[in-house]
């Protein structure tokens, strides 16, 4: 059985990536980049993102690794020490580089992701979710997975985190390899849903297949135009997660092509409200 939590609202920092502008680039086998101007300059600073986010109505938050400046125990205690002052939960820190599968650097990589939950224990996170692995979902690259999986599970109980992973990239195309890893590891590792990574005539079956997995849900809603959801689909995803007893964080994921990600928020969070209840 999941790790449950009470239905609320949650927010990433992802869907606020043009407000914040710059990025951090870091990834295996690269030297860390410094400040870059992904979606230009930002009009506001990561450490002024919780009060924000909790003026905004919303307190909790998931913070994506590559929008942190700086691993230095200053700027971590500094972040931490703004989550407390708006009284905002970091749910989540999300690692979103590293493949623990990758044929000729698992251990490489196994490394890096490790370091990134560390991380997210000096921040207070609750939990760490990383990638399972983007290699094909081959018998051999399972068990690679795994093994890395219970690893890194390890590391972050070790220090008070939870690790989980998501519907995303090749090891987890299918929901019998989501039933497969997870089990494997004997509810050690929970599953973050995602809405949008998974498409075809057969997306409401697969994501309903694994949604009793899930203890937080990227809910994720397509933009047909600027201003205008695809409300159909997005409402069929949240009767699903309520039809599996989805209890945890619903983190809005805006990526419109709208530059106004609180207005696109803003209608997310009414199409979700009544699943919040």
């Amino acid at each position: 059985m999941p790790v449950t939590s009470p239905r609320r609202f949650s927010v990433s920092t992802w869907s606020l990536h043009r407000t914040i502008g710059v990025t951090y680039p870091d990834s295996p086998g690269q030297a860390r980049q410094g400040r870059t101007e992904t979606w230009g300059a930002g009009t506001v600073d990561l450490l002024d993102i919780p009060a924000t986010v909790a003026a905004a109505g919303i307190h909790t938050l998931e913070i994506c690794h590559f929008q942190i400046p700086s691993r230095e125990e200053s700027y971590l205690s500094e972040l931490r020490q703004a989550l407390s002052d708006a009284k905002v939960e970091l749910f989540s820190v999300l690692v979103d580089a590293g493949d623990i599968t990758d044929a000729a650097h698992s251990d490489r990589d196994l490394k890096w992701v490790g370091e990134w939950v560390d991380t997210a224990a000096q921040l207070g996170a609750k939990r760490a979710r990383v990638i399972a692995g983007k290699a094909l979902p081959t018998a051999e690259n399972l068990a690679l997975s795994k093994r890395n999986m219970r690893e890194l599970a390890d590391r972050a109980k070790s220090q008070g985190v939870r690790l989980t992973t998501e519907n995303w990239f090749d090891l987890l195309s299918r929901p019998e390899h989501v039933h497969e890893l997870l089990d494997s590891l004997d509810g050690d590792v929970g599953l973050n849903l995602d809405f949008g990574n998974w498409g075809g005539e057969t997306k409401y079956a697969d994501l309903a297949a694994i949604a009793p997995y899930a203890e937080s849900c990227h809910a994720k809603c397509a933009f047909v135009a600027p201003g205008e959801p695809d409300s159909a689909d997005y409402r069929h995803c949240l009767d699903l997660s309520r039809e599996q007893n989805f209890s945890g964080p619903f983190t809005l994921i805006y990526d419109g092509a709208d530059d106004n990600e609180w207005a696109g928020l803003a209608i997310e969070r009414e199409i979700v409200r009544p699943y919040i209840a």
